[in-house]
């Protein structure tokens, strides 16, 4: 009896990729298996042949052959016989590379691991944070074992294979007609057991330890930048790489100045005179003093902006301003002679109303209007 066309069998066209063809048995596999059609005698056969022209068509060579002289170019070089049964392949047998990229395929897991990241909070002055700075700073950290050399056996042993999985990393669990396999429980994963463990890290292959880094600050950071130092988080497990060390910044509040991105704020009391006569005042700055000159009639809450005395982003940019708002400071404690020199200052200035206090009398004007609505 002729047998079937393979490319027939699978459903594919001659010219089918190899994914093509993996695709489509992967699929009829699926459907054909004995573990899911017990009571179909015909399942096994048909999957029987969907099986040996997925062996033939997988096969770069026997796929050449087959395609040259058919049938009789791969019968003799199918290895024990077409159609066979490999043995009583199970049905996670034929989907291995499918579940394993879920469960771990069977393959042993590597004990080889990247060490963890490190975050450091590192407070800085305002002045340390505008100008840049030096620091060191000391981080609780697991170090290799020094013992050991990070193997985490005792000096003069070494790991063992693990009795559990043989050194796969992975065991087999049997559900239904599914063969699932995990992690192993004893060695979880690495293949290895540690029959005696180094007294100094108790087979962990670290310890923990201080240490001490230098971290040099560039000028201009502020509030929530972090400085990535590389290779200075934990040492890996087992020989890995380091993981990286994250150093983030805090600016502690200042006792003059408020920040906001590359500008400085600042507050300047002014007397009620400087205010009224005009005059020039000293303020402070990162760098030092300047003279800040105040015009008569000056308002509280002016604001009187200083170019070029902020700060010069770390990423970057034009260098910020320094903004000065000035409050005028009410008199206090004031002598008898003081307070009848105010009043006699009242009296004459009442008698010019609007044009010594602009804003009074238009705020006034304003609340009258509200009250003369509301009873109107």
């Amino acid at each position: 009896m002729a047998k079937e066309d393979y490319y027939q069998l699978l459903g594919v066209d001659r010219n089918a990729s190899d994914s093509e063809i993996k695709k489509k048995y992967r699929s009829l596999a699926m459907k054909f298996h004995p573990d899911r059609n017990r009571d179909d005698p015909d399942a096994e056969k048909k999957f029987k042949q969907i099986k040996e022209a997925y062996e033939v068509l997988s096969d770069q060579k026997k796929r050449a052959a087959y395609d040259q002289f058919g049938h009789a170019g791969v019968d003799a070089s199918m290895g024990g016989g077409p159609g066979g049964f490999a043995g009583g392949e199970s049905f996670s047998d034929i989907f291995g590379d499918v579940f394993g990229d879920i469960f771990g395929g069977g393959r042993r897991r590597s004990n080889v691991h990247r060490g963890s990241d490190l975050q450091y909070n590192l407070e800085l002055t305002l002045e340390e944070a505008v100008a840049g700075t030096e620091t060191k700073i000391r981080i609780p950290m697991m170090a290799t074992c020094e013992e050991c050399h990070g193997s985490g056996a005792r000096k003069g042993s070494s790991p063992v294979t693990c009795g559990t999985c043989h050194g796969q990393g992975q065991v087999r669990m049997q559900q239904g007609f599914f063969s699932i396999q995990q992690t192993c429980p004893t060695c979880r994963g690495t293949g290895q057991q540690i029959k005696d463990p180094c007294r100094k890290c108790h087979g962990q292959g670290r310890v923990q330890e201080i240490k001490t880094l230098s971290v040099k600050v560039p000028a201009g950071v502020d509030t929530g930048d972090r400085i990535r130092l590389a290779g200075e988080g934990e040492p890996g497990e087992h020989g890995g790489p380091s993981g990286d060390l994250y150093v983030q910044i805090r600016v502690k509040e200042h006792a003059i100045f408020t920040r906001d991105g590359a500008d400085l704020f600042c507050e300047v009391p002014i007397s009620f005179p400087t205010a009224c006569l005009g005059g020039e005042l000293e303020v402070p700055t990162l760098n030092g003093k300047v003279k800040l000159k105040i015009p008569a009639e000056t308002q509280t809450g002016k604001l009187f902006r200083l170019r070029g005395k902020g700060v010069k982003p770390v990423r970057g940019g034009p260098m910020g301003d320094l903004l000065c708002r000035v409050q005028v400071e009410t008199p206090v404690h004031l002598t008898r002679e003081q307070k009848d020199l105010l009043k006699k200052l009242a009296e004459s200035l009442s008698g010019g109303g609007k044009h010594h206090s602009p804003q009074e009398h238009s705020w006034m004007d304003g609340v009258k209007n509200f009250f003369e609505k509301l009873t109107g």
